[in-house]
């Protein structure tokens, strides 16, 4: 038996081949040409390239006729003639346009045909299609769009080893059955692609507490990476984050805004985050939304599933495989006291008349005999306790208890006897210089 030859039509065709023979399998079936006609006119058809489109009653009649007189080659879409340059404009123009387009990539189709009045090829009361004028810079083969430069050098780049720099980004999704907002803070390992650790909190804000807390956790369970990269989130540009960087010597990359060559692989992590588990979330009934029940799940996809996932963009390796190959030694902290103690921010508050200061909206008492003195405050980053330094001792301090102080009773005044101190004037020094060598020490003369 011979080969047949190939079916050889455009996708226009084939949609229209779909359309006609279904309306003829309905007139195969008994029904008249009319009412299979109008059983498929104004529906929804969807083509081969995937759009949806409606079809006329008109259109259906003229496509079933032209496949009964011709089959398909019958419903083919007519062929327009090549055309290098163009009917409607002047050759004169169409060079002078091609010309102009060659010598100035980005001027617009409007300046050039401007450009052509004031040099007479256009006259002034012509009127040129700028419609017809960009067609013809297309059939040309030139250039039609405005190219996006960028005044720096910008490019994509991966380190060669691990914790040279960690990327980090919270992504928002919901969970549970009423659908509580709720965010997660992501930590990845840019070179190995391997995730470290995630984060979730309540609400729908990107909190600096969350990363700090976060990345105290990584730097406690790998140590120290080279460099952090983020975008410019209000968690990252927080000044208490500024401060944490800075004590602990890292440098902080936060990324430009709309910059896919640098935030494209936290942004690819994201999508499939969101694919993976965070869809399965929102409206679940057996989804416990409190954020360390969340937290929970998230670690165990984290370190479980997409640790262990071949992954694209490190040729189908494994990021822990990745991970554990590196040549790079992990750097960990000293302990976990100094670790702790780079997460004090250092803050200046003035103290009031009855030792107490203000800070984040709330009042706290201070040891007595520091009242009206600025003093350095230190405050814990990571669960907002408030210290001072007094009597060589770092001390927290804690709100001020109004109900007991207005119970509790007040110190008896120190006695003023002890406290007396003499003070010598500018007029007792000059008295003393002019009459200090007759006078003794009881103020009389000298014998």
């Amino acid at each position: 038996m011979a080969d047949r030859e190939p079916v050889r039509i455009s996708s226009e065709a084939l949609f229209r081949y779909r359309v006609a023979g279904a309306v003829e399998a309905l007139v195969a079936m008994g029904r008249s040409l009319a009412d299979a006609v109008h059983a498929f006119a104004g529906d929804v058809h969807t083509d081969i390239d995937g759009r949806l489109r409606r079809i006329s009653t008109r259109t259906l009649y003229r496509w079933v006729a032209a496949y009964r007189r011709a089959g398909i080659a019958g419903i083919e879409p007519a062929g327009r003639q090549h055309i290098d340059s163009s009917i409607a404009l002047d050759e004169q123009l169409v060079r002078f346009m091609q010309a102009e387009r060659e010598l100035d990539r980005d001027a617009s189709v409007p300046e050039i045909v401007r450009r052509a009045r004031e040099l007479g090829i256009v006259r002034r009361d012509e009127k040129v299609s700028r419609c017809t004028a960009w067609r013809t810079l297309r059939r040309l083969g030139l250039p039609t769009t405005k190219r996006k430069v960028r005044k720096r050098d910008s490019r994509r780049f991966q380190y060669a080893e691990r914790m040279q720099m960690l990327i980090t980004d919270f992504v928002h999704f919901s969970a549970g059955a009423r659908r509580r907002r709720r965010v997660a803070c992501y930590v990845l390992d840019d070179s190995t692609r391997f995730g470290l650790d995630v984060l979730v909190h309540g609400g729908k804000g990107e909190r600096p507490e969350t990363f700090l807390l976060l990345l105290f956790r990584v730097l406690a369970l790998f140590g120290f990476m080279d460099a952090l990269y983020s975008d410019g989130g209000d968690a990252y540009i927080a000044g208490d984050t500024a401060r944490v960087m800075a004590n602990l010597r890292v440098r902080h990359v936060i990324g430009e805004p709309h910059y896919p060559e640098g935030r494209g692989k936290i942004e690819v992590f994201n999508r499939s985050a969101r694919a993976r588990v965070l869809r399965g979330f929102d409206g679940n009934p057996t989804v416990d939304p409190d954020p360390g029940s969340l937290t929970l799940r998230l670690r165990h996809d984290l370190q479980e599933i997409y640790n262990n996932t071949p992954h694209e963009g490190i040729d189908l390796d494994t990021p822990r495989a990745r991970w554990e190959r590196s040549r790079r030694d992990l750097r960990p902290v000293p302990d976990h006291g100094w670790l702790a103690g780079q997460f004090f921010v250092t803050q200046t508050r003035r103290v009031s008349n009855d030792h107490v200061i203000k800070h984040g909206g709330r009042k706290y008492e201070v040891p007595r005999g520091l009242a009206g003195e600025r003093i350095n405050v230190e405050r814990n980053v990571l669960d907002s306790s408030i210290h001072v330094m007094h009597e060589g001792r770092l001390v927290e301090l804690h709100p001020v208890d109004l109900e007991a102080n207005a119970t509790s009773p007040r110190a008896k005044p120190a006695d003023q006897t002890d406290t007396v101190c003499v003070r010598t004037t500018a007029s007792a020094i000059s008295f003393e210089r002019s009459f200090g060598s007759v006078l003794d020490q009881d103020g009389g003369c000298k014998e």
